[in-house]
């Protein structure tokens, strides 16, 4: 899939061969002691985050506040918010993280993200997922058990309409395209790049041979190992997806600080972050992205001191 992709600089940009670049998830802010965020100069900190070097900016999709996961995540739709985002900016590739096909319209998805791109000049990624709050699915009247099928099915679809002029399709879980529509805008660079997140219960058979990335949650070295094994054996003679990571992050004041793990939060110090990043480039981790909610530093601070120390190693 990944070659037809290669010719969006926004997606080079973040998915390059043998090079790691890292991002950030919305919000951009740190905000460890409550699930909503106040997005106070959140324009201000995107420019911030672009001009110190960061690849990209993932907004997440969250169409509910669930007091039992305990985030509101960016509260925006992802979607508004990425178009807001393409006028404050001028590089730094936007994408989401992932747009929750199965709570979605595709045809909605695929014209959504079409426009954005069209507003950014090609620097969009659409990236798709599952979600992780099953209790969403009741209040869409979707079924849960059926999410992976729908989530197929939802990609087909929206590839059909990026790639194909008036095109035939026929969906179980959707609509039917009879030949006789066209979606427009098509995407600048003649096809979508596709970011999974998550597994969205797919086999890696699926994920090698449908999508351009993969963003997980998996940073242990030994099962980065394998999984990149894996996506290269499924792939065949096909390029294999890229691979990266998404973590709750905390840059520790003491640029010494050792590696720590707090269940899902990693805190470090920069250098030992350096070294990581650089360990993690070895093994064929293309992209991490950072979620800096847990951070007990502001975020400003966090993103002055990556973008001085810590991304000009990198590349």
């Amino acid at each position: 899939m990944n070659d037809a992709s290669s010719q969006s600089a926004s997606f080079s940009r973040v998915f390059a061969d043998k090079k790691l670049s890292v991002g950030l998830l919305t919000p951009l802010e740190a905000y460890p002691n409550t699930p909503f965020p106040n997005l106070a100069h959140h324009q201000d900190i995107a420019k911030l985050a672009e001009d110190a070097g960061f690849a990209s900016i993932w907004l997440r999709d969250v169409p509910f506040y669930d007091p039992n996961f305990g985030d509101a995540a960016q509260i925006i739709d992802p979607f508004v918010y990425a178009g807001y985002l393409s006028a404050v900016t001028r590089s730094i590739t936007l994408g989401t993280a992932g747009a929750i096909l199965p709570l979605r319209d595709p045809i909605a998805v695929a014209k959504q993200a079409a426009s954005v791109d069209l507003l950014t000049n090609g620097r969009f990624v659409l990236g798709v997922s599952t979600g992780d709050r099953p209790v969403e699915y009741p209040a869409f009247g979707k079924d849960f058990d059926k999410r992976g099928e729908m989530y197929r099915e939802s990609v087909e679809m929206i590839n059909t309409l990026h790639q194909q002029s008036f095109p035939r399709f026929h969906s179980k879980h959707y609509g039917q395209l009879a030949g006789s529509l066209d979606l427009h805008p098509k995407p600048v660079n003649k096809r979508m790049p596709i970011m999974a997140v998550g597994r969205s219960r797919q086999p890696i058979e699926w994920l090698a041979n449908n999508v351009d990335a993969w963003i997980w949650s998996v940073d242990d070295e030994s099962a980065i190992r394998d999984i990149i094994a894996s996506l290269n054996i499924a792939a065949e003679d096909k390029p294999a997806p890229h691979y990266g990571y998404a973590t709750f992050f905390d840059l520790d004041a003491n640029p010494d600080a050792p590696y720590q793990r707090f269940y899902n939060v990693v805190r470090i110090g920069r250098n030992a972050l350096i070294e990581r990043l650089l360990s993690h480039q070895e093994l064929g981790v293309n992209h991490i992205a950072l979620n800096l909610k847990p951070s007990r530093r502001p975020a400003q601070e966090v993103i002055e001191e990556m973008g001085q120390y810590v991304l000009p190693h990198l590349g």
